[in-house]
């Protein structure tokens, strides 16, 4: 069972030695999603907005992968500040709706171009 890298424009690029995703077997590894506007370099720091944009980032990569946030079994959400957590809930929730995926948050010292959360997901390519 080989792997396939996963690249697409519609996401930031890697900003180091990885891939923006792996696809193996029957799942999508998606490496850490930065709140960065793939389109300007951007990156946002408001902390609803940075939500969405590392969601929007990790649901092109899926997409391109051949699968989509829907079948997102995993989520590790990386959050600078853990009293974020409330607002990125909101945020979160407008993208799982129902059948939630299991999920670990954590807070951490320090995240890449110090930013304010990262998140990354483990997907299924199956129906």
């Amino acid at each position: 069972m080989g792997n396939t890298v996963i690249a697409t424009k519609k996401a930031p690029g890697a900003i180091g030695p990885y891939s923006q995703a792996i696809k193996v077997g029957d799942f999508v590894y998606t490496s850490g999603q930065l709140p960065i506007n793939p389109e300007t370099g951007e990156l946002i720091d408001d902390v609803k907005k940075a939500t969405a944009q590392s969601l929007e980032n990790v649901k092109a990569i899926l997409e391109e992968a051949g699968t989509s946030i829907e079948k997102v079994v995993k989520v590790l959400v990386f959050l600078k500040d853990l009293n974020d957590f409330t607002a990125v809930n909101e945020v979160y929730a407008t993208y799982f709706s129902q059948n939630y995926p299991a999920r670990s948050c954590v807070e951490v010292a320090k995240l890449p171009k110090d930013a304010r959360l990262e998140i990354e997901v483990i997907a299924s390519l199956n129906e």
